[in-house]
């Protein structure tokens, strides 16, 4: 079976002009994946945040979320919320998941852009059933800056597609086709 690892970076990304910034975390995302990871079984859920005071909310949501109190209040919260760890950036996850399993993940950047020599959806599944250690990698904001992902990633993934000539999901419903479409029932 494949160790499949979730990332949620914050820098580098775009701003909707096409410049590179540092998004600010969202509650909703923090949860929903944290969520998602939980349900899909993943062995965890990086999220890459590099400036402190964004760290710090992330590090006081999670210190409430690990206390006795959260779990009577919401218990499969709380279990989800174990797989979440916050990290400055990639390089950072992809250390964590190297001391945790020995070995560096695969690592798959993903965008809603059509990339030159994407991997499809079927392909990689396949590849991720044969098992080996797996980092997906979403983007806040617009998306990854472009050149960051082709310089890191070691697999590109396809964009979602439905064929409605839109395309502009948010993280959180993207991770979750993704993941369902590389790990769910088939």
């Amino acid at each position: 079976m494949a160790a499949v690892y979730l990332a949620l970076l914050h820098y580098p990304v775009l701003d909707k002009d096409g410049r590179v910034i540092n998004t600010a975390v969202t509650n909703l995302d923090l949860h929903d994946l944290a969520r998602l990871a939980r349900t899909y079984g993943l062995r965890g859920y990086y999220v890459a945040q590099p400036l402190a005071l964004q760290r710090k909310l992330v590090e006081r949501l999670l210190a409430y979320w690990r206390t006795e109190g959260a779990g009577e209040y919401n218990r499969t919260r709380q279990e989800a919320f174990e797989a979440l760890r916050l990290v400055n950036d990639l390089d950072e996850a992809v250390a964590g998941i190297e001391a945790e399993t020995g070995s560096r993940p695969t690592i798959v950047g993903t965008s809603a852009r059509q990339r030159p020599g994407a991997v499809s959806f079927p392909e990689l599944r396949d590849r991720m059933a044969a098992g080996g250690c797996w980092l997906i990698v979403f983007g806040t904001g617009w998306g990854i800056e472009p050149g960051f992902m082709a310089e890191r990633a070691d697999e590109l993934l396809e964009p979602i597609d439905p064929g409605a000539g839109y395309n502009h999901l948010s993280v959180r419903a993207a991770a979750a086709i993704v993941i369902d479409r590389l790990l769910g029932r088939p």
